[in-house]
């Protein structure tokens, strides 16, 4: 797969009310009380039970870092460190190599046990896996890991699944790869098992590709509703899969023009949906290439370049490039476009003296009008 591809497909997440049975129309519509007259109502009462009564609009901050290259040490290290600077939501990937593909030999940590840990390690910030591949395991399996690391967490867990994109690994680890439709078809199914599992006594599902009889996860998530994410850009199936039956939305590595477009398709797709736009969170990652210095911050947008090649002029606009400093101004348009939460991605070797100003410089810029 190119990196075109990867940029495209990465990240590719969704989430879904309960339903058991093939998917045939929205589980908001077929989950609705007797006399409901509109979906929204229903998803307007979900989002409740997530936020404690009314949409969260705060401006929030988290970091999502890749378990690669790096030792375990480090990156236990980090996230204690994002737990207790200030940040709200700290979160992992799901790769077997890492990426983008260097050669195969550099560590990579599992995604199941490396989240368990991660809960393990923090105490307040939001955790979460953005995004776990559909292909690497059976959703009923997961669901069952997804109930055990709410508690471990302490209900704190929040979670992206995804169709996947990356061949080589589902190559090389004897996983098939079919094409994309298979994997959204897969994914509708796998989401459909998870949020059973995790909220109902029992789940029975005959689908095409997965099946499970009268199964139990027990105990339930400590969250009445752990919340599940779908990311991704695709305007005519991701967005809408997103109106249709996420907690949240999250795209990677676009500027604050094109997170601002992305968003009002999405709006369009909750309205035909019958959903409030306004119980759906929006969030984006943005790279994070800043240095403490104007020199070194040249070198940093140079090291950009080189790691994504051919890509780096696509994806420039979705990166933190300067100073800390200056990437307020930027950090902002993503705000003012619509995000409630600005993510900065990281890759190791992480640049400490960086990340504490960016801690230092830009979040208190958008949290002190709100103490």
């Amino acid at each position: 797969m190119s990196r075109r591809d990867f940029i495209k497909s990465a990240g590719v997440v969704t989430a879904t009310a309960t339903l058991v049975g093939p998917l045939s129309t929205s589980p908001l519509a077929q989950a609705a009380p007797a006399g409901a007259s509109k979906k929204s109502d229903l998803v307007s009462d979900v989002a409740a039970d997530i936020t404690g009564g009314k949409p969260t609009l705060a401006r929030t901050f988290g970091v999502h870092a890749g378990q690669q290259n790096c030792s375990l040490d480090e990156l236990r290290r980090l996230w204690r460190y994002v737990d207790q600077a200030g940040f709200d939501w700290l979160s992992v990937w799901d790769h077997f190599y890492e990426a983008p593909f260097i050669d195969g030999n550099g560590s990579c940590f599992e995604t199941v046990s490396a989240l368990t840990l991660l809960a393990a390690d923090t105490r307040t910030v939001r955790v979460g896996c953005l995004v776990f591949c559909i292909g690497y395991r059976h959703p009923a399996v997961l669901a069952k890991a997804l109930a055990t690391i709410d508690h471990v967490s302490n209900g704190r867990l929040e979670v992206g699944l995804g169709a996947g994109w990356y061949e080589l690994e589902h190559r090389e680890y004897g996983l098939p790869f079919p094409a994309m439709g298979v994997r959204h078809n897969q994914l509708d199914e796998t989401v459909q098992i998870v949020r059973g599992l995790l909220t109902q006594s029992s789940t029975t599902f005959a689908g095409k590709y997965f099946q499970v009889q009268n199964a139990r996860c027990n105990p339930k998530p400590l969250q009445a509703r752990l919340p599940l994410w779908i990311g991704g850009g695709g305007e005519k199936r991701t967005l809408r899969t997103a109106a249709r039956y996420a907690d949240g939305w999250n795209i990677p590595y676009v500027s604050p023009e094109v997170f601002r477009n992305k968003n009002q398709v999405l709006n369009q797709w909750c309205e035909k949906e019958g959903r409030d736009p306004a119980t759906l969170t929006r969030t984006v990652n943005v790279g994070f290439f800043l240095k403490t210095d104007a020199t070194a911050a040249e070198a940093e947008r140079q090291r950009f370049l080189t790691q994504w090649g051919s890509q780096a002029e696509m994806l420039k606009g979705g990166m933190l490039f300067g100073t800390p400093k200056q990437a307020i101004e930027q950090v902002g348009q993503y705000f003012d476009a619509g995000a409630s939460r600005v993510t900065i991605a990281l890759r190791a070797p992480f640049d400490w003296e960086a990340l504490q100003g960016y801690v230092e410089d830009v979040l208190p810029a958008f949290r002190k009008d709100a103490t």
